[in-house]
């Protein structure tokens, strides 16, 4: 920030902050320490719903083919974009990750104030995803490239680690460093306001659901804890159904009506 005076948090944060003490008052009460948790009585902060941001094919393609940076910034991009994965997903992903055209997704790459871990899944469960057709030749380009880089660093390459996206010699790139550089990278194209690296996850699951995938296995494929989690996130995706629906309704009906014979009540 420009200026280093304090700021009021955003509602999120503080709700989030109330999540944790509350658990540790519960943990409190279950061992015998307290007997109320205070947090219950306390007035959190509403939450503002706002209308996620979706990006247009187009211009999903326009980020990746002008995207400068990090060397892998175009084919992370990519990735990101085709499997609707958190930005910390996609960077932890290994090359023993990739197997049979789909993504094996079971940690994240997160940045803390002592360096760079990693971690398991925000909901802690493994899943699997698959790949467009088109891919794993992006792929594969991908890892050519990575090979020359391999090839440079020799012994100092930080094979152990296999990462798929990853700093000229194999070490984890920096996930706030590739959120920053996408932004710019958004002002840069003019998209529309507000545009960021989670919109592209945002852009795959509206579109997805816009083309009429079922949204279980978009709640699936983006890892959420539940089929509600996604519905609430993505209910103006979803609303745009309902009219179709009605239609699918009506021509079942009116197909019925056609194949009843005649004289049959």
């Amino acid at each position: 920030r420009k200026s280093k005076s304090p700021r009021p948090m955003k509602p999120k944060t503080v709700r989030n902050i109330a999540g944790l003490v509350s658990s540790a008052f519960l943990r409190a009460i279950k061992w015998g320490l307290v007997t109320t948790n205070p947090v219950t009585h306390s007035d959190l902060p509403k939450m503002k719903k706002r209308s996620g941001l979706a990006l247009l094919p187009s211009e999903q393609d326009r980020m990746v083919e002008c995207a400068v940076g990090p060397w892998c910034l175009g084919t992370f991009l990519e990735v990101a974009s085709a499997t609707g994965c958190r930005r910390g997903e996609v960077l932890a992903l290994r090359w023993s990750d990739i197997q049979d055209g789909a993504a094996f997704v079971d940690r994240s790459l997160c940045q803390i104030r002592g360096g760079l871990i990693f971690k398991s899944t925000k909901t802690e469960k493994p899943r699997r995803i698959e790949l467009p057709p088109t891919m794993p030749a992006v792929l594969a380009r991908h890892r050519e490239r990575q090979d020359e880089f391999r090839r440079q660093f020799g012994p100092e390459y930080r094979s152990d680690l296999d990462l798929i996206f990853a700093n000229p010699d194999g070490s984890p790139l920096k996930p706030d460093s590739v959120s920053g550089t996408v932004s710019r990278l958004c002002r840069t194209l003019k998209l529309p306001k507000g545009a960021s690296l989670h919109t592209v996850r945002h852009s795959h699951a509206s579109l997805l659901l816009e083309r009429g995938v079922d949204i279980a296995t978009v709640s699936e494929r983006l890892g959420h804890s539940s089929v509600a989690t996604t519905a609430a996130i993505y209910a103006h995706a979803i609303r745009g159904k309902d009219r179709a629906a009605a239609q699918v309704w009506d021509d079942v009906m009116q197909q019925s009506r056609a194949e009843k014979p005649t004289g049959v009540n």
